[in-house]
């Protein structure tokens, strides 16, 4: 149908050349005959003129002996409109003409695609870059639109990995081509290429202007655990953690992100191994240069809590000073175990200014000293001596512990509790909340401790017991233990004496158990009292052999006087208690 639509054409037009041919003067008619015998390759690229355009294509003179047609599809956009008038100069590919129809068939898309082919091996050859459009993702990187597909690998994209590779379709951009292979239709392209060009330009000029306390601008390149690098134009330099702020800095991230663009200051720049040591808290003062006029020791001084150790609480003064309430100086009285039981993070507090060390950046701030000290009055409060009265707080193994005043307590050792009895544990005379009397003995403010008595209540017996039981009086208690070298014998409630097995007589080799029993009673002569060591010697033998004298010497003076007759000798004692 476009054929013999475009004969019919061709036959009109044919005869209004003819009929208007007597108006055309004699040089034109010798270039259209010239024209007539212009010949054309097929594969060749022309320039001709939109000469008609019919709904299913379009009439191109191209100077030929025929016209040529281009379906009417090739200058159709997205939307079908069509973009072409007559009178437009286009360039076309002559794909092969018909004789014997008397049709050339053309392309436009074609024509174009050449001229782009042609265009990229010049870039490629002259090794110079080309514009282009990425258009989509593909496996291992992305389709990119030069006028014809080309592929970009995802390794030429960027000199650093691209979190969101998304982002990039649909923007434009500047390339380098890799590989150009005309035949196969294929074109490998690098922004990779352009980027290290310009980085390396760019390095060269950073490195030139570089020198110690040069105050420069880069971006945020990467962050670690220590410190940040960043981007200074082709030289990477690290800004230490250490290095960020006069104040306490976590992780580096709490200050920058990837891609800040931030001012630092050139620390240290070693040439040779081209390494940049860079700061950020250096731009600012220095605000520990006043710290010593600013907060004197014995100041009150108030803060945020901003971090907590199990030594202590670290709280901010002002930006770039801090100072540490050490758990020691938390309370007067308490044994604080952890700061977390005082303070938390967050909380604002006062304090007291103890020391500051300017020179190391430190700070000693003290919560206890905003309080008088109760250990600086007990003394004058309860002088040794004094008789308190007290609640039992605690028992230990090693004694009980009265509450004296609010956070202050009191200690009576075990030993301290009886002069006399044998006490094991002092859960077996005291319990807790019970009420007790004791006497203060000793107030240690240095070490906060607060001995207190109870058996300084009363007399010590044993120092009245050289006089109670002189030595070589004869004594009378019950057996409280049997040991393997003598007899302990209870002479009063507390108070025990030795019978050592020397002392009893008449009982060598011989087991103690069999001749005597635990609360069997005795008597016994003290042969020695030892106050300061609280032990009392006592012997039975010796009583025993003393008895013994006394009846012998009885005998012998009622023999002389002739009182005691042989019947009375050989008569068995009476028994003893």
């Amino acid at each position: 149908m476009m054929k013999e639509e475009f004969n019919s054409r061709k036959e009109l037009s044919h005869a209004g050349s003819q009929s208007g041919i007597e108006d055309i003067d004699q040089e034109t008619l010798a270039k259209l005959y010239e024209q007539s015998f212009q010949t054309f390759q097929e594969g060749e690229v022309v320039r001709g003129r939109v000469v008609y355009i019919a709904p299913e294509y379009v009439v191109v003179d191209i100077g030929y002996k025929s016209e040529g047609i281009i379906p009417i599809d090739e200058f159709k956009d997205h939307d079908g409109n069509v973009n072409v008038r007559v009178g437009d100069e286009i360039e076309v590919l002559l794909e092969f003409h018909d004789d014997d129809e008397g049709v050339v068939y053309l392309s436009k898309e074609k024509a174009e695609k050449i001229k782009v082919w042609d265009e990229i091996v010049r870039v490629f050859e002259e090794d110079g870059v080309i514009k282009g459009k990425i258009v989509a993702r593909v496996k291992g990187g992305f389709t990119v639109d030069i006028g014809i597909p080309a592929f970009l690998p995802g390794s030429q994209v960027d000199l650093k990995p691209i979190r969101d590779l998304d982002a990039l379709v649909g923007q434009e951009m500047e390339f380098k081509i890799l590989k150009c292979n005309r035949k196969r239709r294929n074109v490998v392209l690098s922004r990779r290429v352009i980027l290290e060009k310009e980085r390396e330009a760019q390095r060269a000029k950073t490195l030139a202007i570089l020198e110690d306390g040069k105050v420069v601008e880069g971006v945020v390149k990467n962050i670690t655990d220590y410190g940040v690098f960043i981007d200074l134009g082709g030289v990477d330099g690290l800004l230490h953690i250490t290095d960020m702020s006069w104040g306490r800095v976590g992780h580096p991230s709490e200050m920058f992100q990837i891609g800040d663009s931030i001012k630092v200051m050139v620390l240290h720049f070693d040439r040779e191994n081209e390494r940049v040591s860079l700061g950020f808290k250096q731009l600012f003062p220095d605000p520990w240069k006043n710290v010593a006029e600013k907060y004197p020791v014995g100041s009150r001084v108030k803060g945020k809590v901003v971090s907590i150790a199990e030594y202590g609480a670290f709280v901010e003064l002002e930006k770039g000073v801090e100072g540490l309430i050490h758990v020691s100086e938390m309370s007067w009285t308490e044994k604080v175990k952890h700061p977390s039981r005082i303070v938390s993070v967050g909380d604002e507090v006062e304090a007291v200014v103890l020391n500051v060390d300017t020179e190391r950046r430190r700070i000693s701030l003290g919560l206890k000293q905003l309080t008088p000290n109760p250990w600086d009055i007990i003394a004058e409060k309860y002088p040794v001596g004094t008789i308190i009265e007290g609640k039992v707080k605690n028992i230990t193994d090693f004694g009980v512990f009265i509450g004296i005043d609010e956070g202050i307590d009191g200690l009576v050792h075990i030993s301290d509790i009886s002069w006399t009895k044998r006490i094991r544990h002092p859960s077996e005379v005291f319990q807790k909340g019970q009420v007790v009397r004791a006497k203060v003995l000793n107030i240690d403010k240095e070490e906060k401790r607060f001995s207190l008595g109870i058996k300084q209540l009363e007399p010590d017996p044993w120092e009245t017991i050289g006089e109670r039981y002189p030595v070589g009086s004869v004594v009378s208690g019950t057996i409280s233990n049997i040991t393997d070298f003598g007899l302990f014998v209870e002479i009063e409630e507390g108070i025990e004496g030795l019978v050592h097995i020397s002392e009893i007589g008449n009982t060598e080799k011989q087991d103690l158990l069999q001749s005597y029993q635990l609360g069997q009673r005795v008597e016994a002569k003290v042969i020695n009292v030892s106050p300061q060591d609280r032990k009392i010697g006592l012997s039975i033998k010796k009583l025993m052999e003393e008895r013994e004298k006394e009846e012998i010497d009885r005998f012998k003076t009622s023999s002389e006087d002739g009182a005691i007759k042989l019947g009375d000798l050989v008569q068995p004692d009476n028994k003893s208690e």
